[in-house]
């Protein structure tokens, strides 16, 4: 029997029902304001995070555009915040 510490076995268990992401999800949500600054946070509603794509909600047709062209950016900076590959791709709605 292979030894497995408990930390691998509770990151095992995360990542096979599904729990990581959403867990990442609320993470996300409670810390945008540090991710993005408080401007783009004051301006962004929802939030949700499917298959490692994070779904940005705003009705600010300026900031939907800023979003779009910054979207490589934003994509590393979440994940530079996080330590790890947290998003693969975001849509601005």
């Amino acid at each position: 029997m292979g030894a497995t510490s408990i930390g691998d076995a509770v990151k095992h268990v995360l990542e096979s029902n599904g729990w990581k992401q959403r867990m990442m999800e609320i993470r996300i949500k409670s810390e945008w304001e540090k991710i993005v600054g408080k401007t783009i946070a004051k301006y962004t509603g929802e939030l949700y995070l499917y298959n490692k794509v994070l779904t940005i909600g705003t009705t600010v047709a300026p900031l939907k555009q800023e979003l779009r062209f910054a979207k490589d950016s934003l994509i590393k900076n979440i994940n530079d915040y996080f330590g790890e590959i947290v998003i693969l791709d975001l849509k601005i709605k």
